[in-house]
């Protein structure tokens, strides 16, 4: 929204007269043109936040509300018609601005500009130079004690800005980290994807483990570090996994590399749909790489030769991203979303040594990985291709010529979804004199897979199908 309709504009209306200033991410942001800093304006004011807000509402179209944040603080929002624009309003916290600007967290954030004088910047602690030279500086001492969720949003800014922290930044980040482990999960998380999915996922991460911070949230992620993997790996099981999620950021950003041309549309199209919990099943997938490996530090099993292995790390690594989920209090269908990841990352690996494979061989695989029969597949080749020990060259060329053509079918499988069976259950259990029962589901799941496989396209075959089987004929594929 820009020109006479915008919220800076409707804000200056409503609260003119009134001492009200804009500040943080909005100045910031502003100062830096980034997309959204005219449509998402954070204000305080010196009184009632509940009457700014009022005054704004009473200002804008209709279709306008206002709600409250914060009952401990007084904090409300106003919220525009079809959600196109938002005001966060607070009281000033102290006895004026200076006090409020200097109780915030970096210098970049500790900024303000009057409503009626946009432009007119106030910056006690320096936050525009810093800005100016991608520097991120803690406003004192203490700012990051004062809420140790703050260290996570230290690692989130520098990624999201390109910024570089000072080494007293770093250093307090490392002093206060201990207290996240008593901050609110949902706020944790709330970082934690913000960083994870920014377009610098493993600097953030880096910054989390520098400071100590991965150990309080994501201590089975810091437990990866020095496990030693197989031959066939090139990195311990910590820097494979980061190499994995290098691999799916590459990815998003160019599908065509790594898939081809054929497959680049639907692959991205997939990677852009919403999953759950504000992420896009691309950014589900990130955290299907950050964890697909999770339970290798504790199913790590010496073998014969000197060699390791890593036994129902796929099971295993299944429970323990649910389990991590749960504990960030992500959304249900995340969690399950992650952990059929995390359960069937291993599954296409293992049919290369099958390769070619026959019509069954693949219809068992998408039914098996099913509803993430395409992300699993995505993953298995980002996982692959971050693997890079021994004969290399040669084993992501076999992985390939399996996996290729097994993400043409699995993006025709989701895109195409349920099929109307060529004949129902009652049917066929009165065709064949039988008893609804397990054996029934059986055949019925035997006719799907020959009609995936082309051996059966009618309900007459079907039967005759299902006949056969009854009779102890032998299956194909």
């Amino acid at each position: 929204m820009s020109g006479g309709n915008g919220p800076l504009e409707l804000v200056r209306t409503a609260l003119a007269g009134h001492d009200a200033w804009l500040v943080g991410g909005t100045v910031r942001d502003r100062l830096l043109d980034r997309p959204g800093a005219r449509l998402d304006l954070d204000l305080v004011v010196r009184g009632d936040p509940r009457c700014a807000a009022q005054a704004i509402r009473e200002t804008a179209p209709r279709g306008t509300a206002m709600f409250a944040l914060s009952e401990a603080f007084g904090a409300w929002r106003v919220v525009g018609p079809g959600h196109s624009w938002q005001v966060d309003i607070a009281a000033l916290r102290g006895q004026d601005l200076d006090d409020d600007l200097r109780a915030r967290d970096f210098t970049l954030n500790a900024m303000a500009e009057p409503v009626g004088d946009p432009g007119a910047l106030i910056d006690p602690t320096g936050g525009a130079a810093d800005l100016a030279a991608s520097r991120l500086r803690i406003v004192s001492a203490t700012a990051l004690d004062e809420d140790p969720l703050r260290v996570l949003r230290l690692a989130r800014l520098a990624v999201e800005l390109g910024l570089e922290p000072d080494v007293d930044a770093l250093a307090a980040a490392r002093a206060a980290a201990p207290g996240l482990a008593a901050v609110a999960a949902e706020r944790v998380f709330s970082e934690l994807r913000l960083i994870v999915g920014s377009d610098d996922p493993l600097r953030g991460l880096e910054l989390l483990d520098a400071t100590g911070a991965a150990g309080i949230v994501l201590p089975e992620l810091v437990a990866l570090h020095g496990v030693e993997q197989t031959r066939y790996h090139h990195l311990d099981a910590y820097g494979h996994t980061l190499e994995v999620l290098e691999r799916v950021v590459d990815l998003e950003r160019d599908p065509e590399g790594i898939v081809g041309s054929t497959r680049a549309a639907a692959t991205a199209a997939l990677l852009e749909e919403p999953l759950a919990d504000e992420l896009t099943r691309g950014g589900a997938l990130r955290w299907g790489a950050l964890l697909h490996d999770i339970a290798k530090p504790g199913t790590r099993t010496a073998l014969e030769g000197g060699r390791v292995g890593f036994p129902q790390h796929d099971r295993e690594g299944a429970a323990m991203a649910r389990a991590i989920l749960g504990r960030l209090r992500s959304s249900e269908r995340l969690r399950e979303h992650v952990a059929a990841l995390a359960r069937h990352h291993l599954r296409l690996g293992f049919l290369v040594h099958e390769r070619p494979l026959g019509r069954r061989q693949v219809h068992r695989y998408l039914l098996a990985c099913a509803p993430v029969e395409v992300d699993v597949t995505l993953l298995s080749l980002a996982d692959r291709l971050a693997t890079r020990g021994r004969r290399h060259e040669e084993s992501i060329a076999h992985h390939l010529e399996v996996a290729l053509p097994m993400l043409d079918d699995a993006l025709a499988w989701r895109a195409r979804g349920p099929q109307r069976p060529l004949v129902r259950g009652d049917e066929l259990a009165r065709a064949l004199g039988i008893a609804p029962g397990p054996r029934l589901g059986e055949l019925l799941a035997e006719i799907e897979e020959a009609r995936f496989a082309g051996e059966v396209t009618t309900a007459e075959q079907a039967v005759g199908e299902a006949r056969r089987l009854l009779r102890g004929g032998v299956e194909s594929g």
